[in-house]
């Protein structure tokens, strides 16, 4: 059983499982008729709040406006439902225990007292817990219906099965970037370029009545030096700078698929009966 525990500092604090996930913020509190400690508190859980889970406070610590609990949420959304309008029996009190695994103390202290005889909804105007467990003051509507859910406060008189629908689109990211560089490479070249040099001739005449005199006019006997210059062609090269091409960047748009998988989920409804429970036809209606 739970110690230090009041049900005015556990009313409304939010309970956490082992993993620190929330479950939910406690919506009642229910006493032990022979201690009147607390010892379990209900929270709301299932789709939209629409069930009361029952938790045990045995091993349960509390911190501030916090409760942690040694129970993964999904223990406690999976642990059997209690009936708000009726009380808690010993019954229910032994499959709960089982549920979360843990001993039942009455069975050690000989409890017959029905734990949960106690309501635990606020008294608004008093702050008190009213022992005749009436649910005026929770504000929580438990009128049952000709077609009851049996899993927790009733909704309607009908369940609504609903299923997964996959919606596929694009979206544009950027999938990488091209660059343009400019950058210097030297080439080793060659070309044959035709070159021409003068190279020295003595040509040598005879003296005859067509030259001679010529060849007298400079005098007897003379010292003479004549000179010619020679000239040769070498190989040059100069280099200019040719524009030979633009280069620039764009991009062009490629169609394609892409197969996209997805596990898609749907509720499913099955009828159960007892034993000797006739059924007629589908009993499905136009819309």
């Amino acid at each position: 059983m739970a110690q230090n525990f009041t049900p005015d500092a556990l009313f409304g604090t939010t309970v956490y499982d082992n993993d620190g996930d929330k479950i939910g913020k406690v919506e009642e509190v229910y006493l032990d008729n022979a201690s009147g400690q607390p010892e379990w508190v209900s929270v709301k859980t299932g789709l939209f709040g629409s069930s009361l889970s029952l938790i045990p406070l045995a091993q349960a610590n509390m911190s501030g406006d916090s409760v942690k609990v040694p129970f993964a949420k999904a223990v406690v959304k999976d642990a059997p439902h209690h009936d708000p309008d009726s009380q808690l029996s010993e019954a229910d009190e032994a499959d709960l225990y089982r549920h979360y695994g843990i001993a039942d103390p009455g069975a050690s202290t000989q409890n017959t007292a029905v734990a949960g005889d106690y309501d635990t909804s606020r008294d608004r105007t008093t702050g008190g817990y009213d022992t005749d467990r009436t649910t005026t003051d929770s504000g929580d509507d438990h009128t049952r219906g000709e077609g009851r859910d049996t899993s927790g406060d009733n909704t309607d008189d009908a369940m609504t099965r609903s299923k997964e629908e996959l919606r596929v689109g694009t979206e544009t990211r950027e999938a990488g970037r091209a660059r343009l560089r400019k950058f210097i490479t030297t080439e080793n070249v060659s070309r044959t370029v035709p070159v021409s040099h003068e190279e020295v001739v003595i040509t040598r005449e005879p003296i005859t009545d067509a030259n001679r005199g010529d060849a007298m006019s400079g005098g007897d006997l003379t010292e003479e030096e004549h000179e010619i210059i020679l000239t040769e062609e070498r190989a040059v090269a100069e280099k200019d700078v040719v524009a030979v091409e633009r280069v620039q960047l764009g991009t062009e748009t490629v169609e394609g698929t892409e197969t996209i998988q997805a596990e898609l989920r749907e509720e499913q409804i099955d009828l159960d009966t007892d034993a000797g429970v006739k059924t007629g036809g589908t009993g499905e209606r136009n819309r």
